[in-house]
């Protein structure tokens, strides 16, 4: 029967954390790994049973270390995963084997229900239940089909509307009352599956971010469906979106009065239109309008490694960062520190295309002005805080020390590429720490620093690329002589540029490193 939950959609800051949890704890099957369809730089993970059916798929929208949500009215606050009741004892074991807290059993609306948290602290019910058919649970780390996870049992929503909640469930989506227990109504659909429906007047507001329930979509059986319920909605002077081709399914998105957000999606085509079901899962898929970027994206897209893979195992270091490793490493490391208003992604695919076999480890720099991300305050365009420059470069330095020991990088083979205010920062860093940095790439560089002290730079290797009609170039002969003065080995490349990099930064570093760096 085609009615009810066809897919939540939650929000992580730790994929490698996720996959773990969801496939290596609960055992889900990974279905599909994508690039967003809005955003094709955040990564979509689909879990479910072994066909991907809807109604068992549990997806996230991956913000590697992006900033906290807050749980609250107008949002979902938890998600039900349905277990055979005699399975409870198992999960209790499980968890306690996985180290992970848990809270219950507990009896809610007549059924079993143990509560825990994944990574991200969102509340995941495991609830014992006959009232909802399996259709083909996925079986694997030890956890047999009477033990497995079989489907989406439901959500909770807090709402300071419950009544209009209610009734919007049981206009567009086919919801009927079917149980009421002090502030919470559960929903039923014709399927089975539920929506419990909690009444949080006076509760704090939601807001946005990891850790933090997205949306609920609900089933339909094909589009003709979804623009009725468009047209009603619509009629209804509901604020719904226009049908979005999903590849995989077709769908609309609606705010119910509460504000928890709620989708319609169809239950074709499906998951198994670019994947055979034995390797589902298995293929990272860009969605066609950002099929030119594919090469770029995939780069910048987090790594991860399913239970029983190799993964990269991240360090605490002084700096947010993320590692790319290529298929064939050629023991290159490439260490990057974006420009201003980028982000520890910006620089991967100019590294990646300028060094193909080597490692890159993307930085994002602490300063914040106004959401824009940089390395260290500034007063105006030529103007910077001093004691915060040296500050960063101090942390910068730690990093380093600590990279290389936690990570085992070769520092002869090893280059720091930075792009404006990130090669600013590298500047920085090599005169007050000079011999740390032994290779440096600066794109559209300048010092920065009002008192520069007497240093030693003969050790070190670095090529300046300028753009030649550069606004801030007028900077660069400044440093130039700065650098020559301390005795570092000095490449100058001019290329047609204003600010921004391009082609001929990736063919300027190319050339270089391969001229330069070690065999």
């Amino acid at each position: 029967m085609t009615s009810g939950i066809h897919h939540i959609t939650l929000i992580t800051r730790n994929v490698q954390a996720n996959v773990d949890f969801y496939v290596g704890f609960l055992g889900l099957r990974l279905v599909k790994r994508t690039g967003g369809y809005e955003d094709a730089t955040q990564l979509h993970l689909l879990y479910g049973d072994t066909s991907a059916n809807p109604g068992t798929l549990v997806t996230f929208l991956v913000w590697e270390d992006g900033s906290l949500g807050r749980v609250g009215y107008g949002q979902p606050s938890e998600v039900a995963l349905a277990i055979a009741p005699e399975a409870i004892g198992f999960w209790l074991t499980r968890a306690l084997q996985f180290n992970i807290a848990t809270t219950g059993p507990a009896q809610e609306f007549g059924e079993t229900v143990l509560r825990l948290k994944d990574p991200d602290g969102i509340i995941v019910k495991l609830v014992g239940t006959s009232a909802l058919d399996a259709v083909d649970p996925w079986t694997s780390n030890g956890i047999t089909t009477n033990d497995a996870v079989l489907r989406i049992r439901g959500a909770t929503i807090l709402t300071e509307q419950p009544q209009a909640t209610c009734t919007f469930l049981e206009d567009y989506f086919g919801f009927k009352a079917g149980g009421q227990s002090d502030t919470i109504t559960r929903m039923l659909s014709a399927s089975g599956d539920c929506v419990d429906v909690r009444d949080a007047t006076g509760f704090w507001s939601s807001a946005p971010g990891t850790g933090t329930i997205d949306h609920i979509a609900f089933r339909t059986p094909d589009i003709a469906h979804v623009e009725h319920i468009y047209e009603r909605l619509i009629n209804a002077g509901a604020d719904a979106t226009a049908m979005h081709d999903r590849k995989y399914f077709y769908s609309i998105y609606v705010r119910e009065p509460g504000g928890t957000l709620f989708e319609m999606a169809t239950d074709g085509p499906g998951m198994l239109i670019d994947e055979p079901l034995e390797t589902l899962g298995t293929e990272l898929f860009i969605p066609p309008h950002f099929a030119e970027e594919t090469d770029n994206l995939k780069v910048m897209l987090p790594q991860f490694g399913l239970p029983g893979e190799e993964r990269f195992i991240y360090r605490e270091l002084p700096f947010i960062h993320r590692v790319y490793t290529p298929a064939n490493p050629d023991g290159t490391t490439l260490v990057l520190l974006h420009g201003s208003d980028g982000n520890e992604t910006t620089l991967l695919p100019l590294a990646a295309n300028a060094a193909p076999h080597a490692t890159l480890i993307g930085l994002r720099g602490r300063s914040n002005e106004e959401g824009i991300g940089r390395w260290f305050r500034r007063f105006g365009p030529l103007s910077f805080d001093q004691n915060d420059i040296r500050s960063e470069a101090a942390a910068l330095a730690g990093f380093i020390e600590g990279a290389v020991e936690a990570y085992h990088l070769d520092i002869v083979r090893t280059i720091f590429l930075g792009y404006s205010n990130g090669a600013n920062m590298l500047v920085a860093t090599m005169l007050l720490h000079p011999g740390l940095i032994r290779s440096a790439v600066l794109l559209r560089a300048m010092n920065v620093l009002k008192e520069t002290p007497e240093v030693d730079l003969s050790s070190s290797r670095i090529l300046m690329v300028n753009g030649d009609h550069d606004l801030f170039g007028a900077q660069a002969p400044d440093l130039e002589a700065l650098l020559r003065k301390a005795g570092a080995d000095l490449t100058i490349q001019s290329v047609y540029a204003g600010h921004e990099t391009g082609p001929h930064d990736i063919d300027a570093v190319s050339q270089w490193i391969k001229t330069n760096l070690p065999v």
